[in-house]
């Protein structure tokens, strides 16, 4: 079974293509901090390429950014390819299958962008109601 769970802050602003045949790809990295620390206590960050396809990538990159925090659960892929001066490497992606969003959306621009329906309503301000203490039933 090749199945991963990842929590961490995007490195960097989600990036959107596509491929030739016009199927949505959209590239982010994530750092995860690792739950233990080294002998002088410092902790350590493992950096993560991950790949989102189709509709979750389209969504991925209209509502993330650098530095949102993100659940992503998928599998582990390994790609073998050759470098500008022909030696072989591996590369290692972590394919998506599904991305929840953990930041919140704050004041200010902070947290993930509002959807497309939200962004142009106004919030409804609450009137003052008068209770008269009476039971209405």
């Amino acid at each position: 079974m090749n199945k991963v769970f990842l929590i961490g802050n995007l490195t960097r602003d989600p990036e959107l293509t596509e491929t030739t045949s016009g199927v949505a790809l959209c590239r982010f990295a994530i750092a995860v901090n690792r739950n233990y620390g080294s002998a002088d206590g410092e902790r350590k960050t493992d950096f993560f390429n991950v790949v989102a396809w189709r509709g979750l990538g389209e969504t991925v990159a209209r509502y993330a950014k650098k530095g949102n925090k993100v659940a992503v659960s998928g599998s582990i892929e390994l790609r073998n390819y050759e470098d500008s001066q022909g030696v072989k490497r591996t590369g290692v992606d972590i394919v998506a299958q599904d991305v929840e969003f953990l930041t919140p959306k704050g004041n200010g621009g902070d947290g993930f962008a509002e959807a497309p329906s939200q962004q142009g309503a106004k919030r409804a301000s609450l009137q003052a109601f008068d209770d008269d203490g009476d039971i209405p039933f």
